[in-house]
């Protein structure tokens, strides 16, 4: 009896952690909480199947459908290509054109259901627009051949990471997720998906590398943090998951390096801890919200690290501290070697970005640094990346890959200039410049949203974050055109 008693006193002291556990869950709108158990190596065992494994994250598992209409030319011998000129050489007339049509164009993907009540996660790639054209439709199919249709939550463009969300009748098969901090090179993991349209297809390989950062697949401003792995990654397995061992998420598949188009043991996967992370805020606000430092951040090679007398390469230095910025009223200044958020490394610049991206605005956020041989703590309360930009915000003071200089009389006699035309002229533009898609060198800025520019200063002090406004001069001809700047920290 005395067992017996002994027994359901565990059971309920049990029950009773499992509540405070959910009820402390950062979102309780997904009531979802990470296992932090990491996987042992079993030396002893022998595994001869992992069906087990799969069968526990399977379920979770599903197709997402994206259906768009296309608005095509009716004639195939019309277009850049047709055969219009062919006729026209021959003294006939060109085939009449039709006019156009509407054609149903449907895309395929997966994702991974994270809660009973419907919420899954997919990549961005999977289910955004392409090239302005708008989703009609979002369907998703279970393990189960169940459809569903799906409610796009929120998508994140600088993560690839968006929610969907189905509603059934009953509860919905979630599936575990691992803190996928606890990664480690030689972990065995699947990745689950719908590749080709082939059906629910399960790979296996091993955790290749972690905190990849620097391979620029998502575009300029973004933040990446991939998890490699030699697990085969195809087309249709975006957005499904990359489990572990013991069943439990760890990444969404994301994107495959390869020169063949094929997979060739190079795939890529966000961490579940990142993909989680933006899922929260896209469920409870619609965006992400990311923290801003106001710094302009760079790495570290073995000379600067020698000169600064520092005993490695790790940290991020501050190139630059922006005015009235956080970091400014903060008590950081260039030179400053951060090697610390809140406890937790940083290791180079892009890391910085990406932690400091993670965080709230408004929080307060220890900054350990070492400056001039000393490591001080430096606490500092984040302002907001995504908010508008003032003249001091991070980004707005930077020329963005341009090279300008005044217009000068010189310089007008040498370019061609007329004397009506005041501003910056551009000598030059970086390639991964966001203007380099709409400016050239020879082009005079005179104009910038609204206000008229004769110094760099003015140029800088009128940037902001976000749509700019450019009114500008190119060999006669005034034309307004427009960029999108994004903040830098």
């Amino acid at each position: 009896m005395k067992n017996i008693m002994r027994l359901l006193i565990i059971l309920l002291l049990a029950a009773a952690i499992t509540v405070v556990a959910l009820c402390g869950s950062e979102n309780p709108q997904l009531n979802i909480v990470p296992d932090d158990q990491p996987i042992e190596a079993t030396e002893e065992i022998t595994v001869v199947s992992y069906a087990g494994v799969l069968e526990r994250a399977t379920p979770s598992v599903v197709a997402v459908y994206t259906t768009r209409l296309e608005t095509v030319r009716s004639n195939p011998f019309f277009g850049p290509r047709g055969m219009e000129d062919i006729f026209r050489q021959f003294g006939m007339p060109a085939p009449n054109s039709g006019g156009t049509q509407e054609r149903e164009s449907t895309g395929v993907g997966s994702g991974v259901i994270i809660s009973k009540d419907g919420y899954i996660l997919t990549n961005r790639h999977v289910v955004a627009a392409e090239r302005g054209q708008k989703i009609d439709a979002i369907r998703v199919r279970l393990a189960d051949d169940r459809e569903f249709t799906a409610e796009l939550i929120g998508e994140d463009a600088k993560t690839d990471v968006a929610v969907l969300r189905i509603e059934a009748e009953v509860d919905l098969p979630a599936i575990q997720i691992a803190n996928s901090d606890l990664l480690r090179v030689g972990d065995v993991v699947f990745a689950i998906g719908n590749p080709l349209e082939v059906g629910l297809t399960a790979t296996k390989g091993i955790v290749s590398a972690t905190g990849r950062d620097s391979l620029d697949i998502l575009g300029k401003g973004s933040y990446e943090n991939f998890i490699q792995t030699d697990a085969s990654i195809n087309m249709g397995n975006s957005g499904g998951a990359l489990i572990d061992a013991w069943g439990r998420l760890i990444g969404i598949n994301t994107a495959i390096l390869s020169r063949s188009g094929g997979s060739i043991g190079i795939g890529l996967a966000i961490p579940s801890n990142l993909a989680l992370g933006v899922a929260h805020k896209l469920v409870n606000s619609g965006e992400v919200p990311r923290g801003l430092l106001g710094i302009i951040p760079g790495d570290l090679n073995q000379e600067l690290a020698e000169s600064f007398d520092l005993e490695s390469t790790k940290g991020a230095i501050v190139n630059q501290v922006q005015e009235d910025s956080p970091a400014e009223r903060g008590g950081l200044k260039h030179g400053d070697v951060i090697i610390e958020i809140n406890g937790a490394p940083i290791e180079s610049a892009r890391q910085l970005r990406l932690t400091v991206s993670q965080m709230e605005p408004g929080r307060e956020v220890q900054v350990k640094v070492i400056r001039g041989g000393e490591t001080m703590m430096l606490p500092i309360t984040l302002g907001d990346l995504n908010g508008t930009a003032s003249s001091g915000d991070a980004g707005a003071k930077e020329l963005h890959g341009l090279d300008l200089e005044p217009v000068d009389d010189e310089l007008r006699e040498s370019a061609s200039i007329p004397d009506r035309i005041q501003g910056l002229y551009v000598k030059s533009l970086d390639a991964r410049s966001p203007f380099a898609d709409v400016l050239r060198e020879g082009v005079v800025i005179i104009e910038a949203n609204g206000v008229r520019v004769k110094s760099i200063e003015d140029f800088t002090e009128n940037l902001r974050v976000g749509i700019n406004r450019f009114y500008v001069w190119y060999r006669g001809n005034f034309v307004y055109v427009g960029v999108r700047l994004n903040a830098q920290e």
